[in-house]
């Protein structure tokens, strides 16, 4: 199993210094290593516009301003921390789940886009997926607490990955529940937490809501809903599915993240094992285990 991360940032600083007509096709160029994180979607991909569409840096604006986020990255040494970090957090995995499939992972670091509201405000200035096995995408916007959280962010995507890689859990988009991803999403930070501890390894989204037992209540309510259409209200929180064009419930950011870890954290309390060693448990199981111990 190789870690390749893309050494992007020489890339983006040229990118950022090129004559505006000439981005797009530089941008496609430090994309196409990582295509293959598209490779479910129907047809043909265009690199360019789901930079765009993912909150990536702008090709057409902002140059000053990015230029300058740029280079935060960089002396916060991004690319070799989170290398390191992946490094170690396998090692953890696997003598944890020695038998797991583990792929080679090609990871892409991004800058984020400080002309995006939500991405700034709702999301943290943050986005990441880890879903597509083989791939990590993180997408930043050097805020301190986000430059703190470098690791703790690409360990939460890796253990997606894993989870989802060929021999562990099946996620059929059509199939799948609210409380898959629930749980997917509070095991992932239960992990970065064992690595990391409680101060770094939450996902930030999820952390001012973590104690609101209304929030608790109503996400529980929907554990059951099929189809990734619905998920971004339950998981990400109404502001999100709005952005994306989904219906909200009544969640405020990161309530699913905030109700996924209180129901991991009852189902390791009950079980008395580590994230690492539930990395492939069902979310059922989980989620039963958990509402048993919680009432």
């Amino acid at each position: 199993m190789t870690i390749t991360v893309l050494d992007t940032y020489p890339a983006m600083r040229d990118i950022l210094r090129a004559p505006v007509p000439e981005r797009p096709a530089l941008l496609r160029a430090m994309l196409e290593p990582a295509a293959g994180m598209y490779r479910y979607f129907p047809g043909e991909v265009d690199l360019v516009a789901m930079h765009g569409a993912g909150s990536g840096f702008p090709l057409d604006r902002d140059e000053a301003r990015c230029r300058e986020a740029l280079d935060a990255l960089h002396e916060a040494d991004a690319w070799a921390r989170i290398e390191r970090a992946l490094g170690d957090a396998l090692t953890v995995q696997l003598a944890a789940t020695p038998g797991i499939t583990v792929p080679d992972l090609t990871v892409l670091i991004v800058l984020g886009d400080p002309g995006d509201a939500h991405f700034m405000g709702p999301a943290l200035g943050m986005t990441a997926n880890g879903s597509v096995s083989g791939y990590l995408f993180l997408n930043f916007w050097p805020y301190p607490e986000n430059l703190a959280r470098l690791e703790a962010t690409a360990v939460h995507e890796l253990n997606h990955n894993l989870r989802y890689s060929p021999g562990g859990v099946r996620w059929d988009p059509a199939t799948v529940t609210v409380g898959e991803q629930v749980v997917s999403e509070g095991l992932a930070d239960a992990f970065a937490r064992q690595l990391y501890g409680d101060e770094l390894g939450y996902a930030r989204i999820g952390v001012p809501h973590l104690r609101d037992d209304a929030v608790f209540a109503k996400v529980v309510s929907g554990l059951g809903v099929t189809g990734m259409e619905n998920f971004a209200a339950w998981v990400h929180g109404d502001a999100t599915a709005a952005r994306y064009g989904g219906t909200p419930v009544g969640l405020p950011n990161g309530a699913g993240y905030a109700v996924g870890n209180r129901l991991v954290d009852a189902y390791l309390a009950a079980t008395g094992r580590t994230a690492a060693q539930a990395l492939l448990v069902s979310s059922q199981e989980v989620i039963d285990t958990a509402l048993d111990r919680i009432r």
